[in-house]
C-alpha cells in the first residue's frame, strides 16, 4: 500500500474510534520489526525519526529504506518527522519523502509558536504533507540524548484549553500534541493524567490529539 499522510490516517482512526501507535526508528533493525508487528495486528502504523536522532542516523540515507519497506506491505503507513524544531529540518524531511512532519515550537512563547507553525503549515501543505504541532510542553528525556532519567510532569506546562483552541484554529495544523501529565521516557512515580483537561481540549479542538510519552503510561 502506498504511504499515507497523517491527516488521512488519523481521520480514519478518529471516525472509527481507534488510536494509532507511533514508533521512533533509531537504527535499521527497528524497521522490519515494527512493520512486521503492525502487519500481524492488521493495524495502521506511524514510523518516525526525531530531529534529536539525527546525531545517530542520516536522514537522507535512512528515509529511502523506511519508504521502501512501507511500500511493500498492505497496511497504511505514515512516515513522520518527530519533534522537528526548525523549518530547515522540516524541509529536509519533506524533500526526503516524509509524508508528515511535526514542528515543535512548544519551548517558545505562544505567539512565536504560532508564527513558526503557520510557516511550516504553509510549506508542508503545498506538497500534501501533514503537520503536527505541540501546545503546552511534554517534558522528559529526549530519547537517545541522555541516560534514562525518571521525570514527573509539571502542571505549569500542561496544555491550556483556550490556548489549544486558538492555536489549532490559527495555524491550520492536522494534529495537536498536548501535555496532560504525560512525559517522555521513564516516569518518576505513577503517571497521573488530567483526563478532565483532556475532555475539555477534545471539545475545544477539532483536530486529532496526540499523546507523547505513551510507552511509559500503564
Amino acid at each position: 500500500m502506498a504511504l499515507i499522510n497523517l491527516k488521512d490516517l488519523l481521520k480514519h482512526a478518529q471516525e472509527n474510534k481507534y488510536a494509532v501507535g507511533a514508533f521512533n526508528i533509531t537504527n535499521l533493525g527497528f524497521i522490519d520489526t515494527i512493520i512486521d508487528a503492525a502487519v500481524q495486528q492488521r493495524s495502521p502504523v506511524i514510523l518516525q525519526v526525531a530531529e534529536v536522532h539525527l546525531r545517530y542516523v542520516n536522514l537522507e540515507e535512512i528515509a529511502p529504506v523506511i519508504i521502501s519497506a512501507a511500500k511493500k506491505v498492505d497496511i497504511p503507513v505514515c512516515f513522520h518527522l518527530d519533534h522537528g524544531v526548525s523549518l530547515q529540518t522540516v524541509v529536509r524531511a519533506i524533500r526526503a519523502g516524509f509524508t508528515s512532519v511535526m514542528i515543535d515550537g512548544s519551548a517558545h512563547p505562544l505567539e512565536e509558536n504560532i508564527t513558526l507553525t503557520k510557516e511550516v503549515v504553509r510549506v508542508a501543505k503545498s506538497v500534501n504533507v501533514s503537520v503536527e504541532a505541540e501546545i503546552g510542553h511534554v517534558g522528559g528525556e529526549a530519547i537517545g540524548e541522555v541516560a534514562p532519567t525518571a521525570h514527573s510532569a509539571s502542571k505549569e506546562t500542561f496544555t491550556k484549553v483556550d490556548e489549544a483552541a486558538r492555536f489549532a484554529g490559527e495555524t491550520g495544523i492536522d494534529a495537536l500534541a498536548i501535555a496532560i501529565g504525560n512525559v517522555h521516557g521513564f516516569y518518576k512515580g505513577e503517571p497521573n493524567l488530567d483526563f478532565e483537561r483532556l475532555t475539555q481540549i477534545r471539545s475545544a479542538v477539532n483536530v486529532p490529539l496526540v499523546l507523547h510519552g505513551g510507552s511509559g503510561i500503564h
